[in-house]
């Protein structure tokens, strides 16, 4: 049994998909599996996703459904069922792990916690620049400081870059980084699966993308007694550039406020 299944939502991104594999080909923990939870992909993407695979030094599994819609927390419930480890590993299929990336979260893992991760936004300038085979020679970790930099100081790019440096020093972290959080962040969170199964994983009626889901999630977590914990400038991921069209839908508001006051065990989860 491995001891992380990295859990990856994706959906016809196969470049950036190839690039997040190109990732995990280089990282330092290598005691996992990934979990493809796949929102319905066309079947050129499937063909593609079957040949990285086939060529992949770790485990994948593939886990699919029907495209009726944005269903993105099913899927997630359905890889959640279909992974192998006590350790789950959630991030996107277009965010670009560092080298080191599992090997935070898994050691940082504690039963009775979640620990959320943040992201360093790419420009759409700098993701252009990237590929498969510059990643695997390690450009996430030394070559995007400088462009960054620049995208950020003058033409005034929000890329929380901040996020990029990794801070592992003890004394440093209590001084500089409040390690309690009030929210998860859907492309780079890790819990323990029996954790999550205290509150009966994602809730599926949530199915327009956009702000609510991950936050529900976070929410039923802490209610059921679960510690929310920031590990800021850990764990570090890069999100590649897409145009943002997700908005507020009132139905995920209207389902989140909902969520706030009831049981944090949902009835619309893993267990029908």
């Amino acid at each position: 049994m491995p001891a992380i299944s990295l859990i990856i939502s994706f959906y016809n991104k196969v470049d950036r998909l190839e690039m997040v594999f190109a990732a995990l080909e280089r990282q330092t923990f290598r005691d996992f599996e990934v979990i493809i939870a796949d929102d319905g992909s066309n079947q050129s993407a499937v063909d593609a996703l079957q040949s990285m695979s086939e060529k992949a030094s770790f485990p994948v599994f593939h886990v699919w459904h029907e495209d009726i819609g944005w269903r993105k927390n099913a899927i997630l419930n359905s890889a959640v069922m279909a992974s192998n480890a006590d350790l789950l590993v959630f991030i996107d299929g277009d965010c670009v792990p560092v080298d080191t990336f599992l090997e935070d979260h898994y050691s940082y893992a504690r039963h009775g916690e979640v620990s959320t991760g943040r992201r360093v936004m790419l420009t759409e300038r700098v993701t252009n620049k990237l590929n498969p085979a510059r990643i695997a020679n390690g450009c996430m970790n030394k070559s995007l400081f400088f462009p960054l930099l620049f995208d950020t100081l003058f033409l005034r790019k929000r890329t929380k870059m901040e996020q990029m440096f990794r801070l592992k020093n003890k004394l440093l972290r209590r001084v500089f980084i409040k390690e309690k959080n009030r929210f998860i962040l859907g492309c780079n969170f890790s819990l323990y699966k029996d954790d999550l199964m205290k509150v009966n994983g994602f809730d599926e009626r949530f199915i327009h993308p956009g702000y609510g889901e991950d936050i529900d999630l976070g929410n039923r977590l802490n209610r059921a007694g679960i510690k929310t914990m920031s590990r800021k400038n850990l764990m570090v991921i890069y999100h590649t550039y897409h145009t943002h069209f997700f908005t507020d839908t009132p139905e995920n508001l209207a389902l989140l406020e909902d969520n706030r006051t009831a049981h944090p065990y949902t009835s619309y989860g893993i267990i029908k």
